[in-house]
């Protein structure tokens, strides 16, 4: 079975290097799954969860935003922030969504305060998600 070599960078470096027989993204356009060969794509990303279907096993990433670029032979994830599955501390994530709501619900819509809260939500539910997968 053929692969796509991946990688997923953030400012701080790489967070996954490697083979990948298929990838899932959510992209501002929706669900992208990428086989090798895909066609060249550039796509802006949501803030969500990254599915890698590797060799021996799934790793899943989470991705805060950033923007996918998929070439026939190789895809890469640039991302101002990732986490490994196995990297996640869920306590501190469960406790981030808890203050991102109360935030949201002491707020005004439409704010700048109330949008930066809800992507700290978004992120928070993303990292939950990440860490409960494989499992659900």
């Amino acid at each position: 079975m053929s692969t796509v070599h991946t990688d997923i960078v953030t400012p701080n470096g790489k967070i996954f290097e490697g083979e990948a027989h298929m990838i899932n993204v959510r992209a501002t356009s929706g669900e992208l799954g990428i086989l090798p060969k895909h066609m060249p794509l550039v796509a802006p990303l949501e803030i969500d969860r990254v599915r890698l279907d590797l060799d021996d096993r799934t790793q899943y990433v989470a991705v805060h935003g950033g923007f996918i670029q998929i070439h026939p032979e190789h895809v890469t994830i640039l991302s101002e922030s990732a986490e490994l599955k196995e990297d996640i501390d869920v306590p501190r994530a469960e406790k981030a969504k808890v203050e991102a709501e109360g935030k949201l619900d002491k707020l005004e819509r439409g704010t700048l305060d109330y949008e930066t809260a809800k992507k700290e939500l978004k992120r928070a539910e993303a990292r939950l998600k990440t860490a409960k997968s494989g499992i659900e």
